[in-house]
Formats: C-alpha cells, sequence, structure tokens
C-alpha cells in the first residue's frame, strides 16, 4: 500500500527521490550520528597531548613501536587505565588491540560499503548495528551502491580507554585515506567524491571483561 501511494504521487520518479534523500542523509551523517556517547566514555584526548613514547613497558617488558601504530605510555594516566584492563583480563596486549582494532576498521567500512549485514552484525553493538542496517537499507531502495576503498591508513592510536564494572571501552584514532562515494543505478555519483580524502575518524571498542566473548564491538564512532 505504501508503495501505491508514492506511486501515485508522480508515479517512480518521487519515490526514488525520497528514498534517495533518506539513503545520501544517513550515509552522510553516519560518523555523527554513532558518535553517541556510551555511557562511560570520556571526551578524546586532544592530538598531540600523549606523552611521547619510546617503548613502554609492559609487565616488566618494553615493546618496539609499530610502525604507524601509536603506543601510550604506560606511565601516563592512560597507561594507567589500560593497566586496568590488563589486571582485570591479563590477555589482553594493548599492542595486539591496536593491530586488531585496524584490522577491524578496514573489516567494518569495506563490510558497509558491501552491504554485507553478516559481518557487520559480528563486529558491531546492538545499536550501532541498526544505524548502519538502516543506512544500507535506504540505499537499497533508492536502488544505490556505496564505494569505499582505503587507500592506506597513516596511523591508529589509542586516545582513551576506561573500565567501568566488567565493561571496558577503548577509543582509536585512524587517520587514513579513502575514497567515499555513493553512485545511482547508472554509476552516477549522487553523495560523496571518487577523489582521495584524508579522514580522521575516533571509534569506541567495547567487551566485556572476563566473559567467553572477547571480541571488541564498535560502539560509537565519529570524526576527528
Amino acid at each position: 500500500m505504501q508503495t501505491t501511494a508514492l506511486q501515485g504521487l508522480g508515479n517512480f520518479p518521487i519515490a526514488l527521490i525520497i528514498f534517495a534523500g533518506i539513503a545520501i542523509f544517513l550515509i552522510l551523517r553516519l560518523r555523527s550520528v554513532l558518535g553517541k556517547r556510551v555511557g562511560f566514555e570520556k571526551p578524546p584526548i586532544p592530538s598531540g597531548q600523549l606523552p611521547g613514547f619510546g617503548g613502554p613497558i609492559i609487565e616488566g617488558q618494553a615493546m618496539s613501536p609499530l610502525s604507524g601504530r601509536q603506543m601510550p605510555d604506560p606511565r601516563s594516566a592512560l597507561g594507567e587505565r589500560l593497566m586496568q584492563i590488563i589486571n582485570r583480563d591479563p590477555s589482553f596486549d594493548p599492542q595486539k588491540f591496536v593491530i586488531g582494532a585496524e584490522t577491524a576498521f578496514r573489516t567494518i567500512v569495506t563490510a558497509f560499503a558491501a552491504g554485507d549485514r553478516a559481518t557487520l552484525k559480528t563486529l558491531l553493538s546492538e545499536n550501532v548495528y541498526q544505524t548502519f542496517e538502516n543506512a544500507i537499507a535506504a540505499r537499497e531502495a533508492a536502488n544505490q551502491r556505496h564505494r569505499t576503498e582505503i587507500k592506506s591508513i597513516s596511523s591508529t592510536e589509542i586516545e582513551d580507554a576506561q573500565v567501568i564494572g566488567d565493561q571496558a571501552a577503548i577509543i582509536v584514532r585512524f587517520a587514513s585515506n579513502q575514497i567515499n562515494v555513493t553512485m545511482d543505478s547508472a554509476g552516477n555519483p549522487v553523495a560523496g567524491d571518487t577523489q582521495v580524502s584524508d579522514i580522521v575518524d575516533l571509534w569506541t571498542f567495547e567487551r566485556r571483561l572476563r566473559a567467553g566473548d572477547a571480541t571488541w564491538r564498535l560502539a560509537a564512532a565519529r570524526s576527528g
């Protein structure tokens, strides 16, 4: 009945315009919409205010910095908060977490562009998944497709961490070069740009400590 009513208002073009408007709005606003606070998330630490890093010591062993992946100084306030996670879950390794977060970043961005709901459902919190699902559904209804290419990730850095009860959250800053464009059924761009853009994203990953499922899921995202 809804489709018939839309077609009655001018047949196909009006319905297409409505669906296209919804899809474009959701896609362009995803980062700000997902940037809602998650209860205990603190504002991200301004870039450049973290102490210098030369090789933090975790449990008495120095860790070498990975290219483009900065690790916080364990003597800093942020380092101490990461130690709280380690104390609750000795298997937690900040360096491995950063590598995993970067992999999740690539996977989630690619899965969203492809409309891969199955993959997204395993890596997103329930609320974030629903936001992605709405955007994908609107895009499909408008007969559009989204193209995303991550050309490179220049840096991945832990911005903040919090532990409340059994819940832990870590904010990660990703600086990347991407192509993001939404195209109509004829392949014409309707949103975004085919040129490479520098993008900074702040993603909050959450998990319950000492739980059987050790997966860190995306719980919030916003542009930095």
